[in-house]
């Protein structure tokens, strides 16, 4: 396998990092979520926590709608947003089954200071629990705040894409759930073909005219997405940072601007000691 210098990857396009990063293996797999066709039904959510044994939560009401699980996390790997909004037609629901993002440009693989978080064959990231050792460096570095540590053991998690399954030739077990199939699984080329088609026919109908794609886009702050959506609103209308940035994006610039005013900074004690022995 090809050595790949993370740093260097920054400084090409998007389509030449995505080719260093997955190389010549597996297809990349992902996510392309359409929340024109999410019901709200939490089968996703439910089907997520039975394979991947996550401790059961949202049983707190928090009065926030129908949404009591409140965000993605260690214990939430799949989570169905449900914003109540007033629009020029009366009242609707918006709804949207979040999950992590299998990020291009992974800050939190990078920042990993013990190999727990992996790119798979799949082109996924996946955070290994036995491996973990709870330091939460991963925690701050997602720019989307999916991953937290769980109550039980305080070690991080978050969505593996299902890599079991996967590895088995299956779908994952939210997809694999979804009455509605507003979550689609699959290679992610054909998902972004895909989810271009969608967003034109939706973007037909008046009522969708604010219909846009969410992480679709290669040249994005992450280099693009291994899962993305298809929204009716704004990003942030569904809790979404607008504009998600690398956190990791300028360790390169940072680490050579160092080792320049570290090798001045010496330069100049060494021009000082032979001038004051003169």
């Amino acid at each position: 396998m090809t050595e790949i210098n993370l740093l260097d990857l920054y400084e090409h396009t998007a389509e030449e990092q995505e080719a260093a990063t997955y190389g010549a293996r597996e297809p990349r797999k992902g996510f392309f979520t359409d929340t024109t066709l999410c019901i709200g039904c939490k089968a996703c959510e439910v089907a997520c926590k039975e394979w991947n044994q996550i401790p059961a939560d949202g049983y707190t009401w928090t009065g926030e709608s129908y949404d009591n699980t409140g965000a993605l996390g260690g214990e939430t790997w799949r989570h169905v947003a449900f914003v109540e909004q007033k629009h020029e037609s009366g009242l609707r629901w918006l709804m949207e089954s979040d999950v992590c993002k299998h990020c291009t440009h992974a800050a939190c693989l990078d920042v990993c200071p013990t190999g727990a978080l992996i790119r798979t064959e799949f082109g996924t990231v996946v955070l290994q629990d036995d491996v973990c050792n709870g330091c939460a460096y991963c925690v701050p570095a997602c720019p989307f705040g999916v991953i937290t540590k769980r109550q039980d053991n305080q070690r991080a998690a978050k969505c593996t894409l299902c890599y079991d399954r996967l590895t088995a030739g299956e779908t994952p077990a939210c997809a694999k759930a979804c009455p509605t199939q507003s979550i689609q699984y699959g290679d992610v080329d054909e998902l972004r073909q895909r989810a271009e088609e969608r967003l034109s026919s939706v973007q037909r109908q008046p009522q969708f005219a604010g219909a846009n794609l969410y992480l679709h886009d290669k040249n994005d702050g992450i280099g693009g997405a291994g899962a993305f959506f298809l929204l009716l609103d704004k990003p942030e209308v569904y809790g979404l940072p607008p504009h998600p940035v690398d956190t990791t994006r300028d360790l390169g610039k940072m680490w050579r601007v160092m080792g320049i005013a570290a090798g001045t900074l010496v330069g100049a004690l060494a021009l000082s000691t032979v001038g004051s022995k003169r």
